[in-house]
């Protein structure tokens, strides 16, 4: 009776191992919120930083051109999924970029832009890879909640708006800079929210990340 004790608790410790060692390696990460609705801790704006404010626990974009970075996190992400909820008003352009880098004035040189325009003159809307990949109408309103999900995994990206793909994109290995001023393809980094012009005016909300191995 001993014996067969022994046995089946040392089966059992060894399918324990097992099954431990082969979820720990390579595992995703747990949701990060990325902004706590009442202050911009993890966020640094470039140029212009009075183009961002905080409005009823939403970020709000509006007036000159800026950029804001996260910095919440010292490791730069690679494979990652990226959620957050987006509200934009008439005639509006913004943007999400990942991938970049900071720096302290210009259109980000580095990284790709997830557009957000639904009914400004740019016809790149809402859910386009910007200059990769364009979306000419997404089906999206003015003054209406719309939820954007970007997955990276390895050169693999997806962008999906309200849970429907827009973008199913592989880059090829060895993709060009796009040009002398703009890299526009993968590399590592973190978020930026953009400010376009002192026209536009968008909300973000419920931000979050999660790294994949």
């Amino acid at each position: 009776m001993l014996r067969k004790s022994t046995s089946l608790f040392a089966a059992a410790f060894l399918l324990l191992a097992t099954t431990t060692f082969a979820v720990v390696p390579g595992s995703t990460s747990e949701w990060k919120e990325m902004f706590d609705g009442k202050t911009m801790t993890g966020w640094k704006a470039s140029e212009h930083k009075d183009s961002w404010k905080i409005e009823n626990g939403t970020l709000v974009c509006h007036g000159e051109r800026s950029h804001l970075f996260f910095e919440g996190e010292k490791e730069p992400f690679r494979n990652f999924e990226f959620e957050c909820e987006v509200m934009t008003t008439p005639g509006s352009n913004a943007g999400i970029y990942f991938h970049t880098k900071w720096q302290d004035e210009g259109w980000p040189r580095y990284g790709l832009e997830c557009q957000v325009n639904v009914t400004q003159s740019d016809p790149k809307k809402s859910g386009s890879l910007y200059g990769v990949v364009d979306v000419g109408n997404p089906g999206l309103k003015d003054n209406e909640w719309y939820k954007t999900s970007i997955k990276v995994e390895g050169r693999h990206i997806v962008i999906k708006i309200n849970d429907k793909t827009t973008v199913d994109y592989t880059e090829p290995e060895g993709k060009e800079a796009f040009s002398k001023e703009f890299e526009r393809r993968l590399g590592e980094g973190t978020f930026a929210l953009q400010a376009h012009d002192p026209d536009s005016k968008v909300y973000f909300r419920n931000l979050k990340v999660r790294r994949l191995p």
